[in-house]
């Protein structure tokens, strides 16, 4: 069967199981459904027993759907907008990912429900087959190596007992294969590199949080933070103050503070100030705008006050950077 979705009773199968893994020519395929409620669009590429896929739904009204799966893999999940939850056989309860949440699943045999709650939905996610990930972790911390310890067992497990929320540099990792334009021999050594970055990223992720202590207790909490950073990152020419900032979410000042930090591992402005200058960067590599054009639409009060942030933090000039 591979991967099946199921919406308002119509079926919808998709070209997701192991054989589709198997062989060493790089994949590169795009899939557009039409459902009774609006349209699931995704992009995936394939390439030595590793997928990478991304999906967006756009929708007209909220919407569940309902998705089972025979396939053993091993699947790092980033839910970047609604939520999704899983359900694993041999494993106690579901798992649920909410927006900017993300967790590492090993299983053979899983089902569970996508919940659009709001009407755009996107999802990236890096599958690979049992082999394939044994051979990318064997040299990963203590706690990928327990990880891979019960895959070896054949045990459904989850890398994380809660999930942990996507911080600046996976997003940063996560836009970087989605942006990628290199040809397909390029791109597949990309891909690949990036795949492991983002595994990296994730198993310390897990290690920085395994033992500190929860201060947002609740999801309304969460959600107001959340709210708070793509509040900034549309705004990003021209940010609110803090103050001005958590009275948009909802939330007060120490509050923000803290959560952010706890959610974001960095506080609001260097989020802010890191993300501007990864932007900046791109776009100085695409070579389509010059550095004071960039400067200026990121909200950089001057040239100079730009090329000095971007030299400290990539050790090379904007004048350096070359498409």
């Amino acid at each position: 069967m591979g991967f099946e979705l199921k919406n308002e009773g119509k079926h919808l199968k998709m070209a997701f199981d192991e054989d589709s893994l198997k062989g060493r020519d790089f994949k590169d395929e795009v899939f557009k459904i039409k459902l009774p409620n609006g349209e699931l669009s995704s992009k995936q590429w394939i390439f030595d027993g590793i997928k990478i896929l991304y999906a967006e739904a756009d929708l007209n009204r909220p919407a569940e759907m309902d998705w089972t799966g025979d396939t053993e893999l091993v699947s790092m999940h980033f839910n970047l907008q609604g939520s999704t939850s899983i359900q694993q056989d041999g494993m106690n309860g579901a798992f649920e990912l909410k927006k900017n949440q993300h967790n590492l699943f090993y299983g053979t045999q899983a089902s569970g429900k996508m919940r659009f709650d709001e009407l755009k939905m996107k999802s990236f996610m890096i599958q690979f087959q049992k082999e394939a990930f044994l051979d990318l972790s064997k040299n990963g911390n203590e706690s990928l190596q327990r990880f891979a310890d019960k895959i070896v067992s054949g045990s459904p497990t989850a890398f994380s007992d809660s999930n942990l929320n996507i911080d600046l540099s996976q997003l940063n990792c996560i836009r970087s294969i989605l942006n990628c334009d290199y040809s397909a021999g390029l791109k597949k050594m990309f891909f690949l590199s990036k795949t492991i970055e983002l595994l990296v990223l994730q198993a310390e992720s897990f290690n920085n949080n395994r033992y500190a202590a929860a201060y947002l207790k609740y999801d309304e909490d969460k959600e107001r933070i959340i709210f708070a950073r793509d509040y900034l990152v549309k705004n990003i020419e021209s940010p609110p103050s803090l103050i001005e900032l958590a009275r948009i979410a909802g939330i007060n000042e120490y509050k923000l503070k803290r959560g952010f930090k706890e959610i974001f591992h960095q506080t609001a402005f260097s989020y802010l100030s890191d993300l501007r200058l990864e932007l900046a960067k791109n776009q100085l590599l695409e070579g389509k705008k010059q550095a004071t054009e960039i400067a200026f639409e990121l909200g950089y009060c001057s040239l100079q006050h730009f090329s000095t942030a971007f030299k400290k933090k990539f050790a090379i000039s904007p004048s350096q950077v070359r498409p």
